[in-house]
């Protein structure tokens, strides 16, 4: 058995969704017939940095984060008017996890045929649909279909964002910018929570469209990768694009000839056998990248997010919203710092230290938990594990924004092979959002079994990952994607 090399098949088929190679010789003819020179000017009038590129495609991210974040506010004023039970509304819950599978499976094709924006673009359409379905929702039904929606749209946001920040990132910004995604994930999270504040669920849901709408216009604004280009062999449209984002005057040549080269490697064969996976080319990287998005949720931070709210309540908070709200804003702020931090300390060194940090806080909140179910609730000791669990609760939060949230995903987006990137990318997303699905259809079930055993099986996972960054994950910090993937050979 074999399957088609994701950089060769149909090349002479696939086009860019946007017309996305062409997008910066605006107002100068037909591409056949404008010349360097007459683009030139343009670039230089109208030079886009790839910071600017990022903070478009981060609203992306900053829908999937709303997602995540809008059952948390909404759960009791949902289960009231349309009358559902915890069970349904756990369904509710999950339900974009499950759009987001489908998402996923399909998400390294469509970013392969069409190209990263226009994956972008139709990841955008079904987000909006999802919103309104919700909004309009008199009956379970819309309700779950809109989420199914939403969940679609977000499992394809999840792998193309990453993966197109990689590609457009010089390699002494990489990291700090592939953070830029789960940063917007925290503040699409916050940005929930602090609206569930003030507006009503409806509203909320409404409010939701507004990264999407705002992000469809904005694709057509900045250029497409430049790596994706020269697998699709657009050799004028893919240098264009590269100048554009290392600015007018950079020398680019150096780059040019490395992406050729490596362009150039992976396109020798139009197949690749499944008995040749077994090559540690191409099962290092994908037991480390899938490992890593797997063990990212199998700590238990969606549940942990999703319900805050409950958690809070178990804990004798009374304000649960809007300790929740703090949560969030805790998480962005702590994302932000290890966007700062990334490119500076390396991946490897952060993760160590936040799953490190979430083990001990994950002990700190099963043996506070545990405490509180075997002492008076009129006792100080009973007030004091309920402040030490909320506590826990932040500090596992934090330690997670420090590392095991963001760096997972730039990992995948660097270390998966070129030529079968598209393959590997949606299994190693697809892993992620099931396990996702699983932690958040179980967390409520399993926080009504026994809080303090929940937070136990999630700091047992936390302290594994340590073993597993140790032993098998890669420095990736100052190496160009090239020289990454080369390594593996």
């Amino acid at each position: 058995m074999s399957f088609r090399d994701d950089s060769e098949e149909g090349r002479d088929l696939r086009k860019p969704f946007l017309q996305t190679g062409s997008w910066y010789r605006m107002g100068m003819g037909s591409r056949m017939g404008s010349s360097m020179m007459g683009s030139s000017q343009v670039i230089r009038e109208s030079s886009i940095s790839v910071v600017a590129c990022v903070l478009i495609v981060a609203l992306g991210p900053i829908q999937f984060g709303f997602t995540s974040g809008y059952s948390s506010p909404t759960q009791s004023a949902i289960s009231k008017d349309l009358g559902l039970t915890v069970s349904e509304y756990s369904l509710f819950g999950s339900l974009s996890n499950v759009g987001a599978m489908v998402g996923a499976i399909s998400s390294g094709q469509i970013a392969e045929y069409i190209g990263r924006k226009g994956s972008l673009m139709i990841a955008a359409i079904p987000n909006i649909i999802g919103w309104l379905a919700i909004s309009f929702a008199r009956d379970s039904s819309f309700l779950y279909m809109g989420r199914l929606l939403e969940g679609f749209g977000v499992g394809i946001i999840s792998y193309t964002v990453p993966v197109y920040i990689a590609e457009i990132a010089p390699q002494n910004l990489r990291g700090s910018l592939g953070s830029v995604n789960q940063l917007s994930v925290t503040i699409g999270i916050m940005l929930a929570y602090l609206l569930g504040l003030f507006v009503g669920w409806r509203i909320l849901a409404v409010l939701g469209i507004l990264p999407c709408t705002i992000l469809i216009p904005g694709l057509f604004f900045i250029p497409e990768s430049p790596r994706w280009l020269a697998k699709m062999g657009m050799t004028e449209d893919f240098e264009a694009s590269l100048q554009v984002l290392r600015g007018f005057d950079a020398d680019i040549s150096i780059e040019v000839n490395e992406i050729k080269r490596s362009v150039a490697s992976t396109t020798r064969k139009t197949t690749i056998r499944f008995a040749e996976l077994k090559r540690r080319k191409y099962w290092f990287p994908l037991m480390v990248g899938i490992g890593l998005l797997m063990l990212q949720q199998l700590s238990g931070v969606n549940g942990v997010l999703f319900y805050s709210s409950t958690i809070f309540e178990a804990a004798g908070v009374k304000s649960s919203n809007i300790a929740t709200f703090g949560l969030g804003a805790i998480q962005v702020i702590a994302t932000a710092v290890n966007t700062w931090l990334v490119d500076k300390t390396g991946r490897r060194l952060l993760l160590i230290v936040s799953s490190s940090g979430m083990t001990l806080s994950l002990l700190v909140v099963a043996v506070s938990f545990f405490l509180k179910d075997v002492v008076s609730s009129d006792s100080s000791l009973y007030s004091i594990m309920s402040i030490l669990s909320v506590v826990g609760v932040v500090a596992m939060v934090v330690a997670f924004s420090l590392g095991m949230g963001p760096i997972p995903w730039v990992i995948m987006s660097e270390i998966l092979p070129i030529n079968i990137k598209g393959l590997a990318g949606s299994i190693a997303t697809l892993s992620n959002w099931f396990i996702a699905w699983v932690v958040t259809m179980t967390a409520n079930l399993l926080l009504d079994w026994s809080s303090g055993g929940t937070f136990t099986i999630y700091m047992l996972v936390s302290a594994f990952t340590i073993v597993f960054v140790t032993l098998w994950v890669p420095e990736t910090k100052g190496r160009t994607l090239e020289e990454i993937q080369g390594s593996f050979r």
